[in-house]
């Protein structure tokens, strides 16, 4: 058994408990044991200059003894080991560096802390900035998305990839989902069309190349960018789309019975060291329907 945990939080909220019940699942499928989190928040006028974590008595939480029951009358089968922490301090910067320590980390769309019209909490956009580890959020049902992208029935991971910035943390961790799952893979390549240009009196000039070429070059670039993952991966079925129009939208649209989607962090950059989420990111993080991943980039090259 692998000895990083799937963790997932806890806060009694009914998001978390959905984030729960996939958190199982997950680690079950990797024969990995779950860690169940609940961070006690300070209030606001009680948080200390510098924040330092504490670890209260697990026992007696009434938060992880909610858990410990629905785990115990669970009919799903034999679960995973379980251990079940508890911690004091701001859940938006404890859980994040949780995900040092882990596989992967699983929240709810949004927990009892916050807005009520939030789609995505404060604490899951931290955890999707700053978690070292891929994180899932899962969102609450019924969202309505506008189908757009073409999908056959079944189980199927959804990835984007941009072909101008690929990641292969992304791909990696989509494949392997998609294995996991016994689903397809659909690889949303967004092209931008149409593509525009000026004459120097303002006049807009007709595009260099048509869009037949941009979409045939764009699907080419994402068939090398995936071979390697599907190298072994002979059971696989992978379909790649390319596509016109905005990466985040055809990824919302393609979330419609999706098992996951798939996505990636902004890289690091020079002018931009910070972490960040990106636009796209952000978007399918606040309107998909399915439960989405969010991997950080592969360490740059030396």
């Amino acid at each position: 058994m692998s000895s990083a945990p799937v963790i997932v939080a806890a806060d009694g909220s009914d998001d978390s408990l959905r984030a729960l019940d996939w958190a199982v699942r997950a680690a079950r499928q990797r024969d990995a044991p779950l860690r169940v989190v609940h961070v006690r928040q300070y209030a606001a006028w009680g948080q200390p200059d510098v924040l330092v974590a504490g670890e209260p008595e697990a026992a007696g939480d009434p938060v992880l003894d909610e858990v410990r029951d629905r785990l115990r009358t669970g009919a799903a089968g034999a679960g995973p080991p379980v251990e079940y922490v508890a911690l004091e301090g701001a859940p938006g910067a404890l859980l994040p560096e949780l995900g040092a320590d882990a596989q992967l980390l699983v929240l709810g769309s949004r927990g009892r802390g916050g807005f009520v019209g939030l789609l995505l909490g404060s604490t899951g956009m931290a955890a999707a900035r700053d978690a070292a580890c891929p994180l899932v959020v899962v969102p609450r049902p019924g969202r309505e998305v506008h189908e757009k992208v073409p999908a056959e029935p079944g189980p199927r991971v959804v990835v984007g990839l941009d072909v101008d910035r690929p990641d292969q943390a992304t791909l990696a961790f989509a494949v392997a989902e998609a294995a996991r799952h016994g689903a397809r893979l659909q690889v949303i390549a967004a092209y931008p069309w149409p593509v525009r240009s000026w004459a120097a009196a303002g006049e807009p000039l007709p595009p260099a190349v048509g869009q037949d070429e941009i979409e045939q070059e764009t699907r080419t670039l994402a068939e090398g960018f995936l071979a390697p993952h599907l190298k072994d991966r002979a059971n696989l079925r992978a379909d790649i789309l390319a596509l016109p129009g905005d990466a985040a939208g055809l990824l919302v649209s393609a979330s419609k019975d999706a098992t996951l989607v798939v996505v990636g962090r902004h890289r690091r950059r020079l002018l931009a060291p910070a972490r960040m989420v990106g636009s796209v990111t952000q978007a399918v993080l606040l309107h998909a329907a399915a439960p989405v991943a969010v991997v950080p980039p592969s360490p740059p090259r030396e």
